[in-house]
This record gives structure tokens, C-alpha cells and sequence, in this order.
């Protein structure tokens, strides 16, 4: 197993680790819940680093990689909602784009085709990241930053199907 696919198969562990501090009502819970979820998303852009740069870009890397961020990401955003500290709609619209764009990468794969991830996919991600970690910690503006993140994640959502309506309209 390449070290990438390690790093990867490490975030995946930390997902529960991570539910565990999030759900303690006790002290430093949620100060080790953000710290667990910013070390799996450092670790998401190193997977990806090390496998481009070793050269050791593999399929189960292709597959795990995005399957385990995107868990991690919506299990985050779910307990915030759980504890109402993130409405559930701005929740909805984000796990939605995140159900879109993974089926047009899979319509797209069944054509032969790789979706790469668009630099507005990636700025989304990392302000997704920020938004979760500031609700964690109490910032008093936290909110703002996640409809930032939401309006990221619309437009990174919609730039990806621009960007790839010559596929869409082939299907149609």
C-alpha cells in the first residue's frame, strides 16, 4: 500500500475519533474534535501531494480518496446540525452538490472519462474546513463563515457542471 493510501486509510480512522470528541459535553471535547478534523484534512491534501509527486497515483486511491473525504465532511456537518449549531437546510444543499458532482463523475467514468477536481472544488473544500472548525471552537461568526463556505460550495457546484455541459448535453 502506497504511503498516500496510508495517509487516506489514516483520515478514514480518525472519522470516528473524531465523533467521539464532537459528541463529549465534557470540556475539551470539541477543541480535540476540531484539532482530529484539521489533522484528516491536512492529511487529504498530503495523500494527494505524495501521490502525484511519487508518482504512486493508484485506484484505490481514486476511489477511497474522495469517498472518505466526503465522509468526513458530511459527518461533520451532521452532528453540527444535531447540535444546533448549523441549520440543517445549508447542511442539505451542500451534502446535495456533493451527491451531484459524484454522479456526474461516475456518468463521466462510465464514458471513459475523469472529472478532475476544479480549483473552486477545492477552495469550497477548504473553506468548508474553516467553517467547521470556527463552529467547533465557538467563533461568534462562525455562521457567516459557513454560508461563505455554502456559497462556495454552490458556485464550485455549478462551475463543474459549466464546465462539463458538453458531457451533460451528449447524455441528454
Amino acid at each position: 500500500m502506497t504511503l498516500a493510501n496510508r495517509l487516506t486509510m489514516l483520515r478514514l480512522m480518525l472519522v470516528p475519533l473524531f465523533v467521539f470528541f464532537i459528541l463529549r459535553p465534557w470540556g475539551p471535547g470539541y477543541y480535540l474534535a476540531a484539532g482530529l478534523f484539521l489533522l484528516a484534512a491536512a492529511t487529504d491534501g498530503l495523500d494527494g501531494y505524495l501521490a502525484r509527486r511519487r508518482a504512486e497515483v493508484s485506484g484505490l486511491g481514486k476511489l477511497l480518496d474522495p469517498l472518505v473525504d466526503k465522509l468526513l465532511v458530511t459527518t461533520a456537518l451532521v452532528l453540527l446540525v444535531q447540535m444546533h449549531l448549523v441549520p440543517g437546510w445549508a447542511v442539505v444543499l451542500i451534502i446535495g452538490r456533493e451527491f451531484l458532482i459524484s454522479g456526474l463523475r461516475q456518468v463521466a467514468a462510465g464514458e471513459g472519462l475523469i472529472l478532475a477536481a476544479s480549483y473552486w472544488g477545492k477552495i469550497k473544500t477548504f473553506a468548508q474546513v474553516i467553517a467547521v472548525v470556527a463552529l467547533l471552537v465557538g467563533i461568534p461568526w462562525a455562521l457567516l463563515i459557513l454560508y461563505g463556505a455554502l456559497a462556495l460550495t454552490l458556485i464550485s457546484g455549478f462551475h463543474y457542471f459549466f464546465l462539463n455541459r458538453e458531457l451533460l448535453y451528449r447524455l441528454g
